[in-house]
């Protein structure tokens, strides 16, 4: 896993003292006093305002609409540390690119890629060996287990309408 998890992107600027909208926010994540890493450099939050859905940040060393453009798409990462602890069944979603998706027969279905954050609910974006792509929605119906430590997904292709692979 890596040391750090995405929290956004530097969006747009916003005013001429060096804050920005974000894109992509997890915006519990993004917290006044936070330390990110941005663009390869550690920079603390020292203003947040908005919503979680639309936050506006502005971060220490970057006093200008020029520096806030300059970092326009840059990742905000936000170290493993200084994650809050996750309830049972819950996990952070980019741990599960990479699992392997076994149908509850045990064959091989494939490989999530990532996991897509749909209005309803998370879809499992899996990439199967024979080629193109299963989306299996997060819902215990279609995913009856998930275990991130064994690196393993089980999936009903029957609910979800597709044939066993080698049937």
């Amino acid at each position: 896993m890596p040391d750090h998890v995405p929290a956004g992107r530097v969006g747009r600027p916003h005013g001429l003292d060096g804050g920005f909208h974000v894109t992509r926010p997890r915006g519990a994540l993004l917290i006044e006093d936070a330390v990110l890493l941005v663009a390869g450099e550690r920079r603390r939050i020292v203003r947040r305002t908005g919503t979680d859905a639309r936050p506006l940040l502005r971060l220490e060393g970057v006093a200008s609409r020029e520096q806030a453009e300059a970092l326009r798409g840059s990742d905000l990462l936000v170290p493993r540390s200084a994650l809050p602890d996750l309830g049972e069944d819950e996990y952070w979603p980019e741990d599960l690119a990479g699992l392997t998706v076994r149908s509850r027969g045990g064959a091989v279905v494939g490989e999530v890629r990532q996991v897509l954050g749909l209005p309803s609910c998370d879809v499992l974006e899996v990439d199967r060996p024979a080629g193109g792509d299963l989306l299996v929605p997060l819902i215990r119906d279609a995913v009856p287990e998930l275990d991130v430590a064994a690196r393993l997904v089980v999936v009903d292709l029957a609910f979800l309408g597709e044939p066993e692979p080698g049937a």
